[in-house]
Order: structure tokens, then C-alpha cells, then sequence
């Protein structure tokens, strides 16, 4: 799939195009959610994924999106979503999220995802807050939560 959206900018989700170190450059040194991850762990992230797909203008990738199909929990996880800020505000973002959730071979599946700042962007292609939804976060995250508990 490659899908020109106008003004220089293109979706495809050819793996084999991905800048991959302009995508750890974003995740692992400014996206709160992946700060600090290693290149090797962010191509084994990749590696691992059903589906990527990445945002270009004039070539160079400025955005990216991946899912990890949970078939035997019976959902899809949207992981890795960034568009760089010099490219904001010109509606890629839901361009490349309704890309990888509703045109790929996992539309129609039941999809999650994790966001701290962009609820409102998730709600216009349908997701919204499930009541029924639980986390435990990695270990450490749990053992610190513990010790705030017992403090209080």
C-alpha cells in the first residue's frame, strides 16, 4: 500500500522503506513513552509488528504507526504513533491512524491503545475509555506503586 495524501506527503506501509533510525531518533530520544529505548530494542519492536506504517514528505519519514496483533487476547495494540511537529496540525495524524486501523488487513478487529495528551485525536476514529480495562504496569512500576501505598 502507498497512498499520496498531497503537498509531498505519502503513507506506505513497506517495512522495508522505514528510516529506522529517524524513527528511534523520535521514540527513543523524545517520546515520553519510549524515551530511552535502544535502537536494537526499537527494531525488534518493528520486527515484531503485524503491520507498520510510515508517513513521508518528499521521502523523508515524518511519522509512523505500528500494531501487535494479541490474537489470542482478541485485540490489536496501536503502538508507536508520532507525527514530528514540524508536520502538525494537517490532519497526518488521523490519516496514518485510520490507515493502519481501518485499510489493513486488521480492520474490523477490536484495537487498544495507550495516550496521555492525545484522547481527542483516538476519539474521532472511534476509540474511547473502557471501564473494563485494567493495567499492570512493568514490575518496577508496581513495586514503587506498592511502597507508596504502604507509605500513605
Amino acid at each position: 500500500m502507498k497512498r499520496a495524501l498531497g503537498d509531498g506527503y505519502e503513507l506506505d506501509d513497506d517495512r522495508t522503506r522505514l528510516d529506522r533510525e529517524a524513527v528511534h531518533a523520535y521514540l527513543g530520544g523524545e517520546a515520553y513513552w519510549a524515551k530511552g529505548r535502544t535502537r536494537e530494542r526499537q527494531d525488534e519492536l518493528i520486527d515484531a509488528s503485524v503491520r507498520v506504517v510510515g508517513l513521508y514528505r518528499d521521502g523523508r519519514q515524518v511519522g509512523f504507526a505500528r500494531a501487535v496483533d494479541c490474537d489470542a487476547a482478541g485485540f490489536v495494540y496501536l503502538a508507536d504513533v508520532y507525527v514530528l511537529d514540524g508536520h502538525r496540525g494537517r490532519g497526518l495524524g488521523i490519516e496514518l491512524v485510520k490507515e493502519i486501523v481501518d485499510n489493513g488487513p486488521l480492520a474490523g478487529r477490536r484495537w487498544i491503545l495507550h495516550t496521555r495528551d492525545m484522547h481527542a485525536l483516538y476519539e474521532k476514529l472511534g476509540f474511547g475509555p473502557n471501564e473494563r480495562l485494567m493495567e499492570r504496569g512493568a514490575p518496577q512500576a508496581a513495586a514503587r506503586q506498592a511502597a507508596r501505598s504502604r507509605s500513605r
